[in-house]
């Protein structure tokens, strides 16, 4: 049979998302002493012994949630039960049974599923002798635990997988074809999207700001490929970050970028791109990840602009991202997101494609011929002798010259850009290294530098126009929108 599935369920604060992380060895879910913290199923695959199995963690039962999502909670933690083939019932030993226990107990005796008593922060000895009181539930023998130390991890797996089915051939989970980070500031459709994407409600979806708080990993099958989807907290600036959840929840969407292949980085076409939109390219670019810009609720401005004035928008607000190809979607309804999953692809296949020395030396030629290096600063003229390609994923190029320090960072920028022209790499982030031909002195120009840019990549910056620039067709639009909103390549568009 395919891998098994346990879901975890409870009430809330007995410790199900700490028991989650320790099962992981890793943090995979925000722990927090505010009730109601998790809301989606998060899930992550645990291997034990050669055993594999998806573990889910769920939000908690019987409480109504302070941001009127209890019905929405609910459908996920019902949800979780009906996929899984064993249930782990998370109750705190120090707190003994409380009423909502046995509620939670009723439902899953209906569920008539195999089901798991982890009695848990059963730190010592001492705790594990209040056990007894949890046969009330009629549940069976509980098992004492504590997540937070990590007592008798290795037990409670012995006893999940000798619970679950007998593997197949095929319990060994299909390796993910890719990592996307679904990132954006709040209210812009990424949870709507990874539905429409999953086919399914696997994330809760609401008007209310801050709904999703924690980064899901989201395992989604298409064309006979598995993908992980990561699905995190819309961000705001960090001014208005209020508590420790939000807090994390940044820090956590941060983490997502970094660990992703490629990142959808999602705008909402009705709204001017704000502080956090750019903090969030800048963050991308500073990573030098692979971005697909996914400018959503499309169908609500597509009569206020064109494709192409958004694109030139874009261009001016997001300086350093000209490059990154644009999808134009409507989540609600699914409309091209199946495009942008493409342009993920595409982005994936690009910053992993290696060229040959002399495809890259014809490059250099083509481009020193348009337009000849500059002098260095005492009259030296540079030359670059070849280039080699020495890493992927960003592709990066060394090559070797007479001086490196003499290399402008206009030139440097220069050759980027005519290297998207001619090499495989036009939509992904790239990064040059100038080292002295036949010494050790090298000058990386893909350091970022502040108020500069770099040949990661990064378009020229140019002074903005008076007041916050609008999305096109918006009365906010400030009239000067300086050089920078030049036409965007026609690759771009998707």
């Amino acid at each position: 049979m395919p891998m098994g599935v346990v879901a975890i369920v409870g009430r809330p604060n007995v410790g199900k998302s700490s028991l989650l992380n320790c099962l992981a060895r890793q943090r995979i879910a925000i722990v927090d002493p505010t009730a109601g913290v998790t809301r989606d199923r998060v899930s992550t695959i645990i291997e034990f012994d050669g055993r594999y199995f998806e573990l889910v963690d769920t939000g908690g039962m019987g409480i109504e949630d302070a941001d009127a999502l209890t019905a929405q909670v609910e459908e996920q933690i019902t949800r979780a039960l009906d996929e899984a083939h064993l249930v782990l019932m998370v109750v705190d030993v120090r707190e003994g049974v409380t009423p909502l226990d046995k509620l939670v107990a009723e439902r899953l005796r209906k569920q008539a599923k195999p089901v798991i008593l982890v009695a848990n922060k059963a730190d010592s000895d001492k705790l594990d002798q209040e056990a007894p009181n949890f046969y009330a539930l009629g549940l069976g023998d509980p098992l004492c635990v504590s997540a937070t130390e990590h007592r008798r991890r290795e037990t409670l797996l012995e006893t999940i997988l000798s619970r679950l089915p007998e593997p197949g051939e095929d319990e060994r989970p299909a390796e993910s074809a890719m990592r996307i980070a679904i990132v954006g500031k709040r209210n812009a459709g990424k949870s709507t999207f990874i539905n429409a994407l999953a086919g399914e409600p696997r994330v809760i979806v609401s008007e209310v700001p801050g709904t999703t708080r924690d980064s899901v990993d989201i395992r989604i099958e298409k064309d006979g490929l598995v993908y992980t989807v990561v699905d995190t907290a819309g961000l705001r600036k960090k001014a208005k970050v209020k508590g420790d959840i939000e807090y994390y929840s940044r820090v956590r969407a941060e983490e997502a970028i970094r660990r992703a292949d490629v990142v959808m980085h999602f705008i909402d076409a009705m709204v001017p791109l704000s502080g956090v939109d750019k903090h969030l390219g800048s963050y991308v670019m500073e990573q030098r990840k692979p971005v697909v810009l996914v400018v959503n609720k499309w169908d609500l401005a597509v009569a206020k602009a064109t494709t192409d004035e958004f694109g030139d928008y874009l261009s001016h607000e997001l300086p350093g991202l000209e490059f990154a190809p644009i999808v134009f979607t409507t989540a609600l309804d699914g409309k091209n997101t199946e495009t942008a999953l493409d342009a993920a692809r595409s982005l994936y296949k690009q910053a992993r494609t290696r060229v040959s020395t002399s495809r890259i030396n014809k490059a250099i030629d083509e481009a020193v011929r348009r337009r000849k290096p500059p002098s260095g600063k005492q009259g030296q003229l540079i030359r670059i002798y070849y280039g080699t390609q020495v890493a992927v994923d960003p592709p990066t190029l060394t090559l070797f010259v007479n001086e490196p320090s003499h290399v402008s960072e206009d030139y440097a920028r220069y050759l980027v850009n005519r290297f998207r022209e001619i090499l495989p790499f036009s939509e992904v982030p790239m990064r040059l290294i100038f080292r002295r031909s036949g010494g050790d002195a090298e000058k990386d120009t893909a350091a970022r530098t502040r108020g500069k840019s770099s040949a990661s990549g990064r378009g020229d910056r140019t002074r903005r126009g008076a007041g916050r620039s609008a999305p096109p067709g918006d009365k906010r639009r400030a009239s000067h929108r300086g050089p920078a909103a030049r036409p965007p390549r026609k690759q771009r568009r998707r």
